[in-house]
């Protein structure tokens, strides 16, 4: 079995007709961008494109697969060059008298999602966008991705808007089918360390990816997965731990630097570190960090990780660097090839061919997260320190 490196939630922003699908998203995250920036710049080995519900999108896929650009795979997913992809949706649930939360359904093949677009679109009102709301209930989406063969992956569990523990329940049981859960999405404000105060997480398996709204984003965050070959069959395999195949590194922002990790003051945008009135203006108007928010619902005062979780390593992406550049990073792929290769495999001697010390120092750092950073919170992102 080998690794490969893999980051499953990835928006289309527009087609490459002019139309919106991810209408926050960068014009230029189209399909086909997509899948080459994954492969040729970020060198990963299998990605989520997870707005592939959408038949304007359905449009241009069916296009590459006529032009001979991707193909489709036996044991589910497409295929462009030594790239998988898998084909998913980021749909939205409000459950009576809760909140609105977000959730991954990834389907094998590509007539799969065709079909499911078909049953969605009855139910919502517009399917040509991305994470739009699907008027069933949640365990009613569940059990039509299982009788579709997919997986399903609550999204971002964390975040304050739009996920389940953030903004809908204090315990998933509350509005789903535990059984029917293949993975969680730790997102970009919490790590394993996080998640496992919570004991109803400890059987699922954890996955962090970007959720990238620009092609810069593709790969901030992502898995390395032990499988036999990148596709949809084998990466079931590898979230349920079946036969060897799993996740057995997760690599992600220190949750400091993503933008929901502390409470802020939604007035004046004070960051609160615990306060419930915002020590500045006396509001009590507060967007609620996902660190405040994991002190609420956890079930230990410490995590307790159980034996199937593998390390959460913290690592800050190229583009986070201080003093890396644009034309910086441009100088080391031409060296090095990917951004997998630079913050994987290249060693410092090799980096000082192109760079001087400080930043193959922090290069170096930044692998294992060494480096110093300050907190973000209600939006707003944190930053890494010189």
């Amino acid at each position: 079995m080998k690794s490969y490196f893999a980051d499953l939630h990835i928006h289309i922003g527009w087609t490459e007709t002019k139309k919106p699908v991810k209408i926050s998203a960068s014009k230029n995250l189209t399909f086909r961008n997509i899948i080459q920036e994954a492969y040729h710049r970020k060198g990963l080995d299998m990605i989520g494109i997870i707005d592939a519900h959408s038949p304007l999108v359905q449009r241009e896929i069916q296009s590459l697969l006529q032009e001979g650009m991707i193909q489709e795979l036996a044991e589910g997913g497409l295929r462009y060059q030594d790239l998988t992809i898998l084909l998913g949706s980021e749909i939205e649930i409000k459950e009576e008298n809760r909140g609105e939360a977000h959730y991954l359904v990834f389907l094998p093949y590509f007539e799969d999602m065709v079909l499911f677009s078909d049953w969605m679109k009855k139910r919502m009102k517009n399917i040509q966008l991305s994470s739009q709301r699907l008027y069933v209930s949640t365990r009613e989406l569940q059990k039509e991705t299982k009788i579709r063969e997919g997986l399903f992956i609550p999204a971002h569990i964390f975040t304050p808007f739009k996920s389940v523990y953030g903004n809908c329940c204090k315990r998933m049981e509350e509005v789903l089918d535990l059984s029917l859960i293949d993975a969680v999405e730790l997102g970009l404000s919490s790590d394993t360390e996080m998640a496992d105060q919570i004991v109803e997480l400890h059987p699922f398996t954890f996955v962090t990816n970007s959720d990238a709204h620009s092609l810069a984003k593709i790969g901030r965050e992502y898995n390395q997965i032990q499988m036999e070959t990148p596709s949809f069959k084998e990466l079931t395999l590898a979230l349920r731990r079946i036969d060897g195949r799993r996740v057995i590194s997760n690599y992600g922002l220190d949750p400091k630097l993503g933008k929901y990790y502390k409470s802020r003051c939604a007035k004046c945008e004070t960051l609160v570190i615990d306060e419930s009135v915002c020590p500045k203006c006396d509001s009590q108007q507060m967007i609620k960090g996902v660190s405040n928010r994991i002190r609420e619902i956890a079930t230990l005062a410490h995590p307790k990780h159980p034996e199937h979780r593998p390390p959460y390593i913290h690592q800050v992406p190229l583009e986070f660097i201080p003093k890396l550049g644009p034309k910086t990073l441009d100088r080391l792929l031409e060296h090095f090839g990917t951004e997998m290769n630079i913050i994987h495999r290249v060693k410092k001697e090799d980096l000082l061919t192109v760079v001087f010390e400080p930043i193959a120092d922090m290069i170096i750092k930044a692998r294992t997260g060494q480096l110093k950073v300050e907190m973000g919170g209600g939006g707003l992102y944190g930053k890494v320190l010189n």
